[in-house]
């Protein structure tokens, strides 16, 4: 099912929050959406790796590494095996690397920027808190879509053109 955030803005003003336009889309799903799992970590993205090994069921991982522009959470195997677990997309409030393959990858896939060095690994992360960044609170089991236009976020499923 397509959809264009400006439309479900337009169509819920009342039940959506604008996260603020800070993020580029990397992956090669542009349009994206799906409930929120959350990930808080800073330049560790060892829960970025556990997790996108789990099923995903079309949900969208938000992950708050701090907005570090000093390392990458995410590069091309983790975004493979994300799309293999049936994500919908990440968005990551830090860096991304191998965006050339992850432009492949049938994956949404939105971060601040591309930092070629990978993370360090230690374990050190929070899953399912609230994290807040770009203006915004995202809050597990609420509703995230992205698309070109932005990035919007839901309390609850918004109905999606037919």
């Amino acid at each position: 099912m397509s959809f264009v955030t400006c439309d479900l803005c337009d169509e819920n003003p009342e039940s959506v929050r604008i996260v603020e336009p800070l993020f580029t889309n990397y992956g090669g799903k542009k349009a994206f959406y799906g409930e929120i799992l959350t990930v808080k970590c800073h330049e560790d993205n060892s829960l970025v790796k556990e997790h996108v090994a789990n099923p995903g069921n079309g949900r969208v991982m938000v992950v708050d590494g701090g907005g570090s522009l000093r390392c990458a959470l995410l590069g091309d195997m983790l975004a493979e095996k994300a799309a293999q677990s049936g994500w919908a997309g990440l968005i990551i409030f830090g860096c991304i690397r191998d965006v050339d393959e992850i432009e492949k990858t049938d994956l949404g896939v939105q971060a601040l920027r591309v930092i070629p060095i990978k993370s360090n690994r230690q374990g050190v992360g929070q899953l399912n808190i609230p994290v807040t960044f770009a203006g915004t609170t995202f809050n597990p089991g609420e509703y995230v879509y992205a698309d070109n236009n932005g990035i919007i976020v839901s309390s609850e499923a918004l109905t999606l053109p037919e």
